[in-house]
């Protein structure tokens, strides 16, 4: 690093510095041909929940970082791409940031409105101030200079460290199937569905029977529409809570005593008591247990919130896969055809880290995940970190981002602490 740049580090150590974002506005402003911008601290691309948390914790160590985001709020995919109903799926406390915690007043399960006011709280109160609009195109380690060359709206960003926080549902998967463009009703994904009562009194088939698949039937049959669910593979359902304890957190309580494979079959014993035989609706169970499950292929079980007694009901109706569309519906695997007003695909999102990201080292080019399996897929080399992609939610996301943290304050102090005396 030069003397130059260490004097611009140097300048964040001091309480009542400028942001990284207000430098760079005022270099801009000041030379508006400026094409290239040097990032003393971490540069991040994400401003979720793991971008807002990784500089929050940079911030507790007093290292600069600046986020940028593609679109122009804080947690696009919250705001802009999920259902009005949503609640998160798991109790408050396994999903609060890092360094702030939820207000009392909310309830466990808080709302999808409510988790947007507390990561907006989350960001006034560390003063973490995105670049918004910021799509990033590409980003490279350039060894010649030991530094990262981020390319976002013309601009190239030159950082020595790079945070990955676009996260594990960066683009929506939407499936193509023979005859979808003469179907004469409506096709759309779950990232653009809003509330039930956009459907009422239509036939609507929901394919995909994850979490999200399971709540949009579930707010589809509540708003007076007529749900059809495709359920092709198997899948476990587990009761949110177990005798007023929550499943999630029972289970990583048990864990800690207990192999997985006992805790497995309690959750299942469990299920059995309180759902019943599944199988008997259309939901046949994997072989292996749900913890199991989730280990080894990242599928979540789906905690039921009230879609199975109204599948138990008849209410919603469980049909088999998809074989193609028809003008007027869809014709299912086994031949059988039905009419459809609206199909909504709750087939989920996939990273979308290998179109801009140009390494080998850290992330898979097959699914933009990182190579290594959590707890160890946080760091790569050359000063390249990911954050949010463990596969467990917003309790690893606010793990990774300690320790990115940690590691990156380490080296920021010791370059600080080695500063040549005519500073």
């Amino acid at each position: 690093m030069t003397v130059a740049q260490r004097k611009a580090q140097l300048q964040f150590e001091e309480q009542d510095s400028p942001t990284i974002l207000e430098l760079m506005l005022d270099g801009l402003s000041m030379n508006p041909k400026q094409k290239q911008v040097w990032i003393p601290g971490p540069l991040i691309v994400g401003a979720g929940p793991s971008g807002l948390a990784t500089a929050a914790c940079l911030k507790e160590r007093g290292v600069p970082s600046l986020i940028l985001e593609k679109d122009y709020c804080l947690a696009s995919s919250w705001k802009l791409r999920t259902y009005e109903r949503l609640k998160l799926h798991l109790p408050r406390q396994f999903c609060q940031l890092p360094l702030m915690p939820f207000p009392q007043d909310f309830p466990t399960y808080p709302t999808k409105q409510q988790f947007i006011s507390y990561l907006e709280a989350y960001a006034n109160y560390f003063a973490i101030e995105p670049l918004f609009g910021m799509n990033v195109e590409s980003a490279a380690y350039d060894p010649s200079i030991g530094f990262w060359r981020v390319r976002a709206n013309e601009l190239e960003f030159i950082s020595q460290w790079l945070i990955v926080a676009t996260g594990e549902n960066a683009e929506a998967i939407l499936p193509e199937f023979a005859g979808m463009p003469e179907f004469h009703g409506r096709v759309l994904h779950t990232s653009c569905y809003k509330r039930g009562d956009d459907f009422k009194e239509e036939k609507v088939l929901v394919v995909g029977c994850g979490n999200s698949g399971m709540e949009v039937s579930l707010d589809l049959c509540n708003n007076d529409a007529q749900a059809s669910l495709v359920v092709r593979d198997k899948l476990h359902i587990l009761p949110r809570e177990i005798f007023g304890w929550s499943t999630f957190g029972l289970s990583t309580c048990l864990l800690k005593w207990l192999p997985l494979s006992l805790v497995d079959g309690f959750l299942l014993l469990c299920a059995r008591l309180l759902l019943g035989d599944t199988a008997k609706y259309g939901l046949r169970r994997p072989k292996i247990g749900p913890l199991q499950l989730k280990m080894t292929t990242g599928k979540t079980p789906v905690l039921d919130i009230g879609t199975l007694a109204k599948i138990k009901s008849g209410q919603i109706k469980v049909v088999p896969g998809v074989n193609k569309f028809t003008e007027e519906g869809v014709e299912f695997v086994d031949g059988k055809q039905e009419e459809f007003d609206s199909v909504i695909f709750a087939t989920g999102y996939r990273s979308n880290v290998p179109s801009w990201l140009k390494d080998g080292d850290l992330f898979n080019e097959s699914d933009g995940f990182p190579k290594n399996p959590f707890p160890n897929g946080w760091k790569g080399k050359n000063g390249l970190y990911a954050t949010g992609f463990t596969r467990r939610g917003l309790m690893g996301a606010s793990m990774d981002a300690h320790k990115i943290a940690e590691d990156i304050s380490c080296q920021w102090s010791s370059k600080t602490k080695n500063l040549p005396s005519e500073l």
